[in-house]
């Protein structure tokens, strides 16, 4: 069975940087789509950026600039990268795969979450 693994979180001031980073087990992430995603209390999930299976990279528009995804599929690992963090980042962050082979709208595996909290 595949397993998410993140790390990386923290409390930080706003402008500074962490590196979130997802380890998978169980799975080979060069056949999945490498999803980060967040989700705030009260708000809804959102996607962040993504790394695709054949070399696409998404950022949504919130941290365009600022975040940075990157995928070492030989080390079956997923980072990502945030700079100028703002409070609106406060966020519980998960790694999530999807399977380039697979028709299904729900993740394979998704991972527990790091909390990144930024204070101003």
């Amino acid at each position: 069975q595949g397993q998410l693994v993140e790390s990386g979180g923290g409390l930080v001031q706003a402008g500074e940087s962490l590196t979130l980073s997802c380890a998978a087990s169980g799975l080979s992430i060069s056949d999945y789509n490498m999803d980060w995603i967040r989700q705030a209390p009260g708000k809804q999930r959102e996607l962040v950026a993504r790394s695709s299976a054949d070399g696409y990279i998404y950022h949504a528009d919130s941290v365009q600039g600022r975040f940075s995804i990157s995928r070492d599929n030989a080390k079956n690992t997923v980072n990502l990268q945030m700079s100028m963090l703002k409070p609106e980042d406060t966020a519980v962050y998960s790694c999530a795969a999807h399977s380039r082979f697979s028709a299904a709208a729900e993740y394979d595996y998704r991972g527990q979450g790091t909390q990144v909290t930024v204070s101003s």
